[in-house]
């Protein structure tokens, strides 16, 4: 069996371009002490089969309200949500969790569960009270374990696992659900950059293979425009924007939403900087690592790298070593530090 062939799942909610879930002028928030705050009014998104998307946005946005009332965890404020044709808050929670599972990110304690014991849990749906395993269930957790890459952690005690393979571990019992949808809230935040990549690629080739949506909230700003296939994006006080990562960043709403005192994106890098840093703007001439190399020492020292900068840095390969010079200045520099240093000691303009 292949490990994205998944054994019982019916096709019905998963052909392509399928809208899985749907919502319409939704409302969420909290009730503390007897009082209802609202984060996020007229949410109208759709999720579809075969994509992933990241919900993204600074700390107290509304993200994790958002992704636990799409899960049927909270109540709506306002408006609805359409699940595999039927409204959420119409199905029993036993259809629910066939056609919906979520990793949460708190880090749950397993006991002495193994693996296999803590994915077979997924199944509850389907095996009743006494959670007695068919044949077919079985086949279901080993298909789970194999398409996130865990099945020789099978026998593992849970609390042993590292924190990557604990997550492998989770995302599969999410996966013996066999749900139409995966909702993830922040599923790296306990792991480290390669951890982090590694779940982020392995997301999107469960989606594409097993045509499921995956919606995950994260932080991780840089995998999400590299790796989602849409993304949500949630500045504090809504609205909330939907849209390919590209098309955010060109149009000024992904620098807006994160645009906070001493901090700015940078459109031309995709990553963040500290305004205090803003030592210019720079071109950059040159191919291959050399280029890739000198932009991070650039960027690293404050410098904005864009193409049409007054300011040009060309860098040639003569014998396998490697030069830098500066428009308007005839000096040679043999290193990045010296070019760096040289730089600085430039007039802003």
């Amino acid at each position: 069996m292949n490990a994205f062939d998944t054994p019982t799942v019916s096709t019905a909610h998963h052909a392509q371009d399928t809208a899985l879930l749907t919502t319409v002028g939704l409302a969420v928030g909290y009730t503390a002490r007897r009082v209802t705050t609202r984060v996020l009014d007229g949410v109208n998104v759709t999720l579809r089969a075969g994509e992933l998307v990241c919900l993204i946005g600074p700390n107290g946005a509304g993200k994790s309200t958002l992704m636990r009332t799409l899960a049927g965890m909270q109540p709506p404020l306002a408006g609805t949500i359409t699940l595999a044709g039927d409204e959420l808050t119409a199905l029993s929670p036993a259809e629910r969790a066939r056609r919906l599972s979520i990793v949460l990110t708190e880090r749950i304690d397993a006991g002495l569960l193994t693996a296999h014991a803590l994915v077979a849990l997924g199944r509850h749906p389907y095996t009743g009270w006494l959670g007695t395993l068919r044949p077919e269930d079985e086949a279901v957790v080993i298909w789970a374990l194999e398409a996130v890459g865990a099945l020789d952690l099978a026998a593992r005690p849970v609390n042993e696992l590292s924190d990557g393979e604990r997550q492998k571990v989770m995302i599969a019992r999410a996966l013996a659900q066999e749900p139409a949808l995966l909702l993830l809230d922040e599923p790296t935040a306990f792991l480290d950059l390669p951890r982090r990549a590694e779940v982020l690629t392995m997301l999107r080739r469960l989606a594409r293979e097993t045509e499921r949506a995956i919606l995950l909230s994260t932080h991780d700003l840089d995998l999400a425009l590299r790796t989602a296939d849409r993304i949500w994006l949630l500045p504090k006080g809504g609205p909330l924007h939907v849209g390919a990562p590209e098309d955010l960043v060109l149009s000024g709403a992904f620098e807006a939403a994160f645009r906070g005192e001493g901090v700015t994106f940078d459109a031309y890098s995709g990553s963040f900087r500290s305004s205090s840093q803003a030592a210019g703007l720079v071109a950059l001439r040159g191919e291959g690592l050399p280029a890739l190399w000198t932009q991070r020492a650039l960027e690293r020292a404050g410098y904005c790298v864009a193409p049409d900068a007054p300011l040009v840095i060309s860098i040639t390969q003569d014998a396998g070593a490697t030069r830098w010079q500066v428009s308007g200045d005839a000096r040679v520099f043999h290193d990045l530090a010296a070019l760096i240093e040289a730089l600085n000691t430039l007039p802003k303009s």
